[in-house]
C-alpha cells in the first residue's frame, strides 16, 4: 500500500507541474500579473531557509509569510497562493523521504491525507476569491493561532504521545475530521505541521509518526490547492519558483546531512517574528478598511457653500 501511495503522489505531482507549466506558457513565460518568471536571490534564499527548518519540524508557512512581509517580496493578497504553489515541490520531496523511512499504519495515513486534500480543495476555492483586507485579517489571525501552537512545545504543554503507529474507531474519526479542517486552513497560510504533531500526540500515537502524516498530508493537499490558485492567478510567480528551486536542496540537506539541530532558540525566534507579522497584518487590514470606508455624513443643519 505504501508503494501505491507514493505512486499516487508522483502522479499528482506530475499533474500539478503540467498545470503550472501550461499556465506559465500561456502567458509567454510570465506570471499572472505579467511579471518575469526568473526568481531573485531573496526568493531563492527564503525558499532554502524556510524549507531547511521545515524539514526539521519548524514549519515553513509562518516563517515564509514573515520574510515575505519583512522584505516586501510579495503583496499580501498573493501570499497564500504563493505559499501553496511554491512550497509544493519541497513538500513532495519531504513526503517521499519520510513516508519511505518511518513506519506508520497505512489506513491511518491514507485516511488523514484524503481528509486534508478535501479540506484544501474547499479552502482554496474560497480564499482565492478573497479581497486583500480579508486575506490580511485571515492571515493575521491564522498566524496568531500558529504562534500559540508553536508555543505549546517549548512550554511543555504538548503530551509526549504514545507508541501507537495507527488509529481506529472514534480516534481515527477525530483525526480525519481535524485533518480536514487543517487542510482547509493550509490555503489561508496556517501551516499544518504544528497542529498535526499536537493532534498525533493527543491521540496517543508515536510522535515520529507525525512526520509522514503531516508531510504526506501537505504533499497531497498542496498540489490540489495550488491548482485553484494557479487558475485564479492569485500568486506571485518569481517568488513561487524561488521557494521551489531553493527549497528542494534544503530538504535534502536537512534530511540526509544535518538530520537534527538544537532548535529551541530558533523556535522562540520564529514565535516572536510570527506574532509581530500577525499584528502588522491585522493593523494593515484595519488601516485599509478605514481608508475604504465612506466619510460620515455631515451633521444635520450644517450646509457647505
Amino acid at each position: 500500500m505504501k508503494t501505491a501511495l507514493l505512486a499516487a503522489l508522483a502522479t499528482l505531482t506530475a499533474a500539478y507541474v503540467f498545470v503550472w507549466a501550461r499556465s506559465v506558457r500561456r502567458r509567454d513565460g510570465r506570471g499572472p500579473a505579467g511579471e518575469p518568471a526568473r526568481p531573485g536571490g531573496r526568493h531563492l534564499l527564503i525558499g532554502f531557509v524556510t524549507n531547511f527548518f521545515d524539514t526539521l519540524g519548524i514549519g515553513s508557512f509562518a516563517t515564509t509569510t514573515s520574510l515575505f512581509r519583512l522584505l516586501k517580496a510579495v503583496p499580501d493578497e498573493l501570499i497564500p497562493g504563493t505559499l501553496n504553489v511554491g512550497h509544493t515541490p519541497p513538500a513532495v520531496v519531504q513526503a517521499f523521504i519520510y513516508i519511505a523511512i518511518v513506519s506508520v499504519a497505512m489506513p491511518t495515513l491514507a485516511s488523514m491525507i484524503a481528509a486534508a486534500v478535501a479540506g484544501a480543495w474547499l479552502g482554496a476555492g474560497v480564499v482565492s476569491r478573497w479581497s486583500r483586507p480579508r486575506i490580511q485579517r485571515g492571515m493575521g489571525f491564522a498566524l496568531l493561532v500558529a504562534a500559540s501552537l508553536m508555543l505549546m512545545t517549548p512550554l511543555g504543554l504538548v503530551p509526549l504521545g504514545g507508541e501507537a503507529l495507527g488509529l481506529s474507531g472514534l480516534r481515527l474519526g477525530v483525526a480525519v475530521l481535524v485533518n480536514f479542517v487543517l487542510g482547509a486552513l493550509m490555503t489561508l497560510g496556517i501551516g499544518l505541521y504544528a497542529p498535526c504533531m499536537i493532534l498525533v500526540s493527543l491521540l496517543g500515537m508515536d510522535p515520529k509518526v507525525a512526520f509522514p502524516i503531516m508531510m504526506g498530508s501537505c504533499a497531497f493537499l498542496m498540489p490540489v490547492g495550488s491548482v485553484r490558485f494557479i487558475g485564479e492567478g492569485r500568486y506571485a510567480l518569481p517568488a513561487a519558483i524561488g521557494l521551489a528551486v531553493g527549497g528542494v536542496p534544503a530538504v535534502l540537506l536537512a534530511a540526509y546531512v544535518v538530520r537534527a539541530l538544537p532548535l529551541g532558540a530558533v523556535r522562540w525566534l520564529v514565535i516572536v517574528v510570527v506574532v509581530y507579522t500577525a499584528v502588522a497584518l491585522l493593523r494593515s487590514a484595519a488601516r485599509e478598511r478605514r481608508l475604504a470606508s465612506p466619510p460620515p455624513p455631515a451633521a444635520a443643519g450644517v450646509h457647505r457653500t
